[in-house]
This record gives structure tokens, C-alpha cells and sequence, in this order.
């Protein structure tokens, strides 16, 4: 199943939309790391990232910058209204369940920035017996990590569910910068991760439900600012809330009602002095009331949402403000047979005007294991708080960036054997990038954001699984040109060929497995001067379950220590070691 291609738990077999899941088993796998680590495995992603797991990180979908992309936790959204973008290296890995991947926009269903894809991360749910779940494992560069989980639900005619989970991460980590770098410093820049979060829901009669959610996490990262003994350093938190009532108000309506908040705050201590400390918060509330109603086979979604964006910060005065978004939306989902049909509409009114968005998507079932999909979307950025009111730089005048995506697909699943290719091209217009000289006029001496730049982002997405001799093999191959139409060159950190190998085998208690890695060069800035070589790596992992609640796990990651660039004078972790030991029963 999958929720969130129509905002609504839907079958795999009828979803249109490009899409894919990270498990829990794959998780588990990945040992200590970040988020971007798991995330740049999968087709269609590439990461860049300033150093280490604790480090600034950007994560490209199709091409698609960062801000240019959606992210939920558990359907609430993350990010900072100043930026446009999450904060990835604040997210816990440890407390995350599954995470679902819709590539394509869907500023239809999601509204503004939904442009390259969304991703939704799932924290862990109770359900069935009371289950306790731990973690603790040891790494390279000193690395510690631990966590544990306890969940369940009481049943009954008044079920109560509940899962609390509490995670810390620790390293020493390695120097974020190589020589070259203005702010090069050789020490180590280490990072302390801690996160919590929970969920809670009552049956308050049948089919009426009432509940919770919550998830904090706070990041202490340290960082490269030259030579100077002092300690600099970032602090990064992310708090999710929410409260939902869900109910069953006639056999063919569900309705939702959901109040959520995020906050992001991050402060940066480049000296002892006062002015040596940056602060920046920013909150987002959100009111959603959402309706499924069932007509037959098909389905009817009606959606409201008010969105409020809020920033505080010890810098600029003319930051300190906020912005309101009402949102309008309906789709229609439906199946007749071999055909799949999908259709959505949305309106979306903020300070930058009235934005209407839609898309369609076709799919017809050849046989139960092979069909072919097309679909076309419009979708649009909005402009951020640094886009519209950073002082020398933003103007409220600033429009919204648009989106055009076409795209078509073929898929193959047997249950044994899965292949899929899809090809895509989305049209990007008015995008905001730094212009200089300023057309507003004076006082933009290092330029302005101002709307000029057009992109189309278009390539090829192929991926096949299949299990040989007991192997299960898997890759996926991206051949994309994601281009600055306005100047012909290539957008910056962005590949034209990039993929993943994995193969597996398990017998009896042991499993192990290979990943391979690999990127073509890419380019550190817009002229296309600046080339960052290619890379190849390799990862190997292997897990052994002693008894039914015992198992281990060792993964060596880079095992070649190969060096290689996602940004320029940024080091990236060389061979890496991980163990750990797992508990759970359910």
C-alpha cells in the first residue's frame, strides 16, 4: 500500500504515479548513517553534502533542487520557510519506519514546491501485542548509536495504540573541509544527534478515531570556519505535532480533520563574540480537513488546507513576519477494468496570488503483471522568506517558479521479476536565482534574487529486481540532462548517468549482501568550469539472527576508501566500519 501518491492508502497495483518504498528491513540495513545515505541508493536521487553524516545536505529528485521538492513526516511538512528546504542531516534515521518516494510533481495535492517529488517519512506505529525493539551499534571515527522502541495496542472495543521511540547518535566524525577551502581547518568535526518521538490513537466508537503524533530531534554538528581554536559549530532541531480526528461518517465518506505544527531552529556559533551567533526559526501551522468518498470502485477526495508560514530571527528585522496560504484541492481516482484513470485540481492563495495547478494520469493493464502509465502535471515553488525579504537580496515582488511535466512509464512484476522504465521532461519557468546586476534598482550590491532562469529537467529512469539461484538482484540507472535553458549548461552537482547494483543472499540465520554505487562527473558551479570527477563505491553488509529476538549486524561501507566529490574541497566519509546488535519481539 501506498499513501502518499493520492494522499490516501491506495494499492500498489493502482498507483499511476512513478513511485517507490524504502521498508524497514532496508533501514535496519543501512547501520549508522544519515538519511542522504539511504536516500542516494535510490533511482532517481542524487545528494550532495559539506563533509560528514552531521553536515549540510541537499537531496536532488529527477534533477530537482532541494527546495523544489516536498518532505513529510508521517504527512506533516518539514523545512524552513527561509530556505524552502528540510534539514536532512537533523533527520533521526533511527526513529524512521518506511519511507515512500512519489517522483513527478504533485503541487496538486500538495501545493506549493512539489515540483521534483515528495517524500514521506513514516515513524514507527502501534499495533497487535505490546513489542519492545533495541538497537546499540559501534563505528568508525568513534561512532555510537542506540535506540529503542515500545509499542502496541490494547484492543477491544476502545483500542488504544501507542509507539514511543527514543534514539542517540554520536561521532567524532572527520574534517569537513581538504585543503583549498578558505575555511579549511584539519580537526575533526563530530556530531551528537538525539530525537524522540511518539504516536497515540483511540477508537473513541467504530469507525471514529482520535490521535497524536509528535517527533523532536536536535543536532549539535560541528564545522569547518578556518583556522581559529574556537569550537564553531551549528544546532539544528526539528519538532513535528500533531492532533487528527478520523471518521467513518457514512459508508462511503471518510473524513479527516488534522491540526499540525513544525518548527525548524537552527543557530550557528562562528566565534565567542555576539555577533558571532545567528539564529534563525521558522514555524509552520497547518489546518487540514480532508474527505475520501467511495463512488463505486472509484474515489472522490475533497481537501482544505491553511497553511501559516512564521520566522524569527536575531538578524534581519524585515524577516520577522509571517504568511498565510488557503488551499482548495480534489482529485478523482478510478478504475474500469484494464484502465486506470487519476485527475487532480488545486488552488492554492498566498501573498504571491492565486496559483491553480492540476494533473492526469493514465494507466492501462496489459496483463496482471505488465502495464503501461502516462501522465502530465503542472506545479509551481514558491517564493521563500530569503526570496522575498532578505535585506540586499529578496524582493516581494518575486513570483512563484512553474513546473510542466510530462511523462510516460512501463512497468513488469511478476512477483519474481520486476522491471520498470519511465521517461520524463519537466519544464521549469520564472525560476529565482541571484541576478546581478540587480534590475529592482540600488541597494543589491551582491545582486538580487529575481525571476529569470528557465530549466528543463528531463531524462530516463530504469530498474529491474529479480532472484537468481537464491540472489536476489536489484539496480537502477538514471540517464538524465537536467539543463540551465537560459545559458545551455548543465545545472550544477547534477550527473547525467548515475546508478545502483545490490544483490543479496540469505541462508539460514546469515544474510549478506553487495551495493555498488556509481556516478558520472558532474560540475561544482553554473559555467560548467568546475568539474567533479565520477565515482564508483561499494558497500557490503550482512546480518545474523543467534535466536527469534537476537540478531547482529556489520556493514562496511566504501570498502575501497575511495575519495571522491559531492562538492568541491568537501571531504566524504572514506572505507567505513559499523556493528551492531539488535533485540525485538512482537
Amino acid at each position: 500500500m501506498l499513501v502518499t501518491a493520492t494522499r490516501t492508502p491506495q494499492a500498489l497495483a493502482d498507483v499511476i504515479s512513478d513511485s517507490t518504498i524504502i521498508d524497514a528491513e532496508q533501514i535496519a540495513q543501512a547501520g549508522a548513517g544519515s538519511i542522504v545515505d539511504l536516500l542516494k541508493r535510490q533511482r532517481g536521487i542524487e545528494v550532495t553534502r559539506n563533509g560528514g553524516a552531521g553536515s549540510s545536505s541537499n537531496v536532488y529528485i529527477r534533477g530537482a533542487n532541494s527546495n523544489q521538492s516536498i518532505v513529510l513526516v508521517d504527512g506533516v511538512r518539514i523545512g524552513s520557510a527561509t530556505t524552502g528546504a528540510a534539514n536532512w542531516s537533523a533527520i533521526p534515521l533511527t526513529a524512521i519506519d518506511r519511507i515512500e518516494i512519489v517522483y513527478g510533481p504533485l503541487s496538486s495535492l500538495y501545493g506549493a514546491d512539489a515540483i521534483g517529488g515528495v517524500i514521506q517519512i513514516f515513524t514507527r506505529k502501534g499495533q497487535g501485542a505490546p513489542a519492545v525493539t533495541g538497537f546499540a551499534g559501534y563505528g568508525s571515527d568513534n561512532t555510537r548509536e542506540a535506540d529503542a522502541t515500545v509499542s502496541g495496542s490494547t484492543g477491544g472495543e476502545h483500542s488504544f495504540s501507542y509507539a514511543i521511540s527514543v534514539g542517540k547518535e554520536k561521532s567524532d566524525g572527520f574534517s569537513t573541509t581538504r585543503s583549498g577551502l578558505s575555511s579549511y581547518n584539519p580537526d575533526d568535526d563530530g556530531y551528537d544527534k538525539e530525537n524522540v518521538s511518539g504516536q497515540f490513537g483511540l477508537q473513541l466508537a467504530k469507525g471514529i478515531e482520535a490521535g497524536a503524533l509528535f517527533l523532536h530531534s536536535s543536532l549539535d554538528a560541528q564545522y569547518d570556519s578556518g583556522l581559529a581554536a574556537y569550537d564553531t559549530r551549528s544546532e539544528n532541531t526539528i519538532d513535528t505535532a500533531s492532533v487528527f480526528a478520523r471518521a467513518q461518517l457514512l459508508p462511503a465518506w471518510r473524513s479527516l480533520l488534522q491540526y499540525s505544527e513544525t518548527r525548524d531552529k537552527g543557530a550557528n556559533y562562528i566565534n565567542a563574540t555576539a555577533a558571532g551567533y545567528t539564529r534563525i526559526d521558522t514555524k509552520q501551522s497547518f489546518i487540514t480537513w480532508q474527505n475520501d468518498v467511495t463512488i463505486g470502485a472509484d474515489t472522490l477526495q475533497m481537501l482544505y488546507e491553511h497553511r501559516k508560514e512564521e520566522v524569527d530571527t536575531n538578524g534581519a528585522a524585515a524577516m520577522n513576519r509571517d504568511r498565510n496560504t488557503n488551499s482548495f484541492a480534489a482529485s478523482y481516482n478510478a478504475r474500469r477494468g484494464a484502465h486506470l484513470l487519476s485527475a487532480s485540481a488545486r488552488r492554492d492563495n498566498s501573498v504571491y496570488g492565486n496559483q491553480n495547478t492540476g494533473a492526469i494520469g493514465y494507466g492501462y493493464q496489459f496483463t496482471r503483471a505488465l502495464r503501461a502509465t502516462a501522465s502530465y502535471g503542472s506545479s509551481f515553488r514558491a517564493p521563500t522568506y530569503n526570496e522575498l525579504y532578505f535585506p540586499n537580496y529578496g524582493n516581494p515582488a518575486n513570483r512563484p517558479e512553474k513546473g510542466r511535466n510530462a511523462e510516460v512509464g512501463l512497468r513488469y512484476d511478476d512477483g519474481v521479476n520486476a522491471m520498470s522504465a519511465g521517461y520524463y521532461r519537466n519544464r521549469l519557468t520564472d525560476m529565482l536565482v541571484n541576478t546581478n546586476p540587480c534590475p529592482f534598482g540600488g541597494g543589491y550590491t551582491s545582486g538580487c534574487a529575481y525571476n529569470v532562469n528557465r530549466a528543463t529537467l528531463a531524462g530516463i529512469t530504469l530498474s529491474a529486481a529479480t532472484r537468481v539461484m537464491g540472489v536476489n538482484l536489484g539496480a537502477n540507472a538514471d540517464l538524465q540532462d537536467p539543463q540551465d535553458d537560459t545559458t545551455g549548461k548543465r545545472l550544477i552537482r547534477r550527473a547525467k548517468r548515475h546508478a545502483n547494483v545490490t544483490a543479496d543472499y540469505g541462508t539460514g540465520a546469515l544474510k549478506a549482501g553487495v551495493e555498488v554505487e556509481l556516478s558520472s562527473a558532474r560540475f561544482e558551479n553554473a559555467a560548467n568550469t568546475v568539474r567533479l570527477g565520477g565515482y564508483g563505491l561499494v558497500n557490503l553488509y550482512a546480518t545474523y539472527a543467534f535466536t527469534r529476538d537476537w540478531s547482529a549486524l556489520v556493514r562496511w561501507n566504501n570498502i575501497g576508501d575511495k575519495q571522491y566529490d559531492l562538492a568541491r574541497y568537501y571531504n566524504t566519509p572514506g572505507a567505513k566500519f559499523f556493528a551492531g546488535l539488535r533485540y525485538g519481539y512482537k
